[in-house]
Formats: C-alpha cells, structure tokens, sequence
C-alpha cells in the first residue's frame, strides 16, 4: 500500500524533471548558435519525451538522441553545459 503513494510521488516528480528538461530543449532550439544537426537531434529528443510510453522508456530514447550530440564539436561551451544536465536530468528520471 505505501508503495502506491510512492509512485504517486515519483510521477510527479518525473512530470516536473520532464517539464524542466522540454523548456532547457526549448532554449537550445531557440538560439542561433546552435547547430542545424544539434537541433534535429534535440527536436527527436523531444518528441520522445512526449510519446506515450513510461517515463523510462522517454528517458531512455531522449537520453540516446541527446548523447550523440553532447560531443560536437561546433557545439557553443554554454550549450554542451545545458545539454550535460538535461542528461542529469534525464538519468534521474530512469531510477
């Protein structure tokens, strides 16, 4: 029974972490420093996070699309930061 309660929790929690990881996508796709490749990939990344699956299963296809690009090398300093703790993020909602 107190497990329910946790899930609960950890739904809402994993909501929050979602929503937080959408707006640091949104940011990246929105500036003109980033490059065309790097926003194709954040845009699949999003469009994971919004599928209908469990919140493991959108963690695990965003955090793919996103580690491919976290080492480019035309990536601005500033934006491999954000996308260094988007994957935080995202690692957090998998446990």
């Amino acid at each position: 029974m107190a497990h329910q309660g946790d899930y609960t929790g950890d739904n809402k929690k994993f909501d929050e972490t979602i929503s937080q990881v959408r707006q640091q996508i949104d940011i990246l796709l929105n500036d003109n420093s980033v490059p065309r490749n790097v926003k194709n990939a954040l845009e699949d990344a999003k469009k994971a996070l919004n599928e209908d699956t469990g919140y493991s299963v959108k963690s695990s296809a965003a955090t793919y699309k996103i580690d491919e690009i976290s080492n480019d090398i035309n990536l601005p300093p500033y934006a491999r930061t954000v996308i260094w703790n988007i994957l935080s993020l995202l690692e957090s909602v998998k446990e």
